[in-house]
């Protein structure tokens, strides 16, 4: 079998569990790893305790100090449970020879990645939501939405956003099958994330031109759209077409991920691998 031969999906998608479930014992293996990981995204919680500090003695907009809880909360909790690393792996097996051993195997490497980064959500959960949602719950809890329409939104929301950050990470990681490291591409890419997905700063708090951009960019669908199905005054119709407007996006990274990786394996088989 040639590297760029593969068997049918359908085989592909029954050893899925099985790469799950290997996934969650590495996950759980190097848990002290993931601990360093966790704690280095603790920015909501910075950005909270500045924007608390704001509000104190005014609304800043539409946020008063209790909504800026809940904001932040909720973007701590979408942040633990939607982050990819990916792009990082990408770079690291195509360097290191690592992908060819890869793509010997029956199974997809993309579809193997997606596997290692869902396998680690128990984990990252474990550590991070039991203190992000009593605190959400204690401090803010009138700031959250109690339509049971808007809180199933917010889980179709969150799976869109984890398939979204995965697919955009895997672009980014497949640019190393043409440059040396994609990882520069990666960092400037996390730092528009941090600035106009709602990481920091609520989008409707910059200024006209600049929010206008980021309610528009694929960021906010990544982060802010599923923190405002349950905090903010979005209506129901909006939220739909805002779910419209992700699952659009999810289309065109997956089409632009199909097309870099079948341009990388050229390239890659070309070279021998």
């Amino acid at each position: 079998m040639s590297l760029g031969d593969r068997p049918r999906a359908f085989p592909q998608l029954r050893a899925f569990p099985t790469m799950l479930r290997i996934g969650f014992v590495d996950a759980v293996a190097y848990r002290a790893e993931f601990l360093i990981w966790i704690l280095s995204t603790n920015m909501p919680l910075v950005m909270l305790a500045l924007w608390h500090a704001v509000a104190r003695e005014h609304p800043v907009g539409p946020f008063t100090q209790e909504r800026f809880v809940a904001w932040f909360l909720c973007a701590l909790i979408v942040r633990m449970l939607t982050g990819s690393w990916v792009a990082w792996t990408l770079n690291y097996d195509l360097r290191h020879g690592m992908l060819a051993f890869r793509m010997l195997r029956p199974v997809h490497p993309l579809l193997h990645y997606a596997a290692e980064n869902l396998s680690a959500l128990p984990v990252r959960a474990l550590f991070a939501l039991p203190v992000a949602l009593i605190a959400l719950f204690v401090i803010a809890p009138g700031e959250l939405t109690h339509d049971p329409l808007r809180i199933a939104l917010f889980f179709v929301a969150l799976a869109g956003a984890w398939v979204l950050s995965f697919l955009a990470m895997a672009v980014i990681g497949a640019l190393c099958f043409f440059i040396d490291n994609s990882t520069a591409i990666f960092q400037l890419w996390f730092g528009l994330f941090m600035l106009l997905s709602g990481y920091l700063v609520p989008a409707v708090l910059f200024p006209p031109w600049l929010s206008t951009l980021a309610q528009v960019l694929p960021f906010r669908f990544m982060l802010a759209f599923p923190v405002e199905t349950l905090v903010g005054g979005a209506a129901r119709a909006e939220l739909l077409w805002l779910l419209a407007a992700q699952l659009g996006y999810i289309g065109g990274f997956a089409l632009l991920l199909a097309l870099t990786w079948r341009a990388g394996m050229r390239r890659f088989n070309a070279f021998g691998g």
